[in-house]
C-alpha cells in the first residue's frame, strides 16, 4: 500500500484546500484500503479501531493519511516562505476589496496553523 497507493494518492496534496468533507473522504478512503489490505469486509462487523490495531500488528506503526497530508502542506508552506520565487510572491499577495457576502469558501491558507 505504501509504495503504490500512497504515492498516487498523495501526489500534489500540498496544494489541496482541506474542508471537513475532504477530510472525511480521506479517512474513508484510507479505511477502505486498510480493510482491503487485511481482507476484512463490512459484513465482518469489525470496528475501524480494530482494523487500525490489526494494521499496526501486521505492518507496524504508521501515520494516517490525513496527518500525512497536513504535515506535507506545512512542510511545503515552510519551503515556500523561505524561497524568493514566484510562489512566495503569489502566496503573500493581497487582493484589493473584500470577500463576497455569505459563507466564505475555505482558502488554502486557512489550513495553515498560525
Amino acid at each position: 500500500m505504501r509504495s503504490l497507493v500512497m504515492s498516487i494518492f498523495l501526489y500534489a496534496c500540498e496544494s489541496w484546500t482541506l474542508t471537513a468533507d475532504t477530510e472525511r473522504r480521506i479517512q474513508a478512503m484510507e479505511m477502505r484500503c486498510l480493510r482491503k489490505l487485511l481482507g476484512i469486509t463490512y459484513r465482518d462487523h469489525i470496528s475501524n479501531e480494530e482494523v487500525r490495531n490489526r494494521t499496526r500488528q501486521a505492518i507496524g506503526p504508521h501515520e494516517d493519511l490525513l496527518t500525512t497530508v497536513k504535515r506535507r502542506k506545512l512542510k511545503w508552506y515552510g519551503h515556500i516562505t523561505r524561497s524568493s520565487g514566484l510562489a512566495k510572491t503569489i502566496l503573500q499577495v493581497t487582493v484589493q476589496g473584500g470577500r463576497r457576502r455569505g459563507r466564505q469558501k475555505k482558502r488554502w491558507e486557512d489550513n495553515i496553523p498560525e
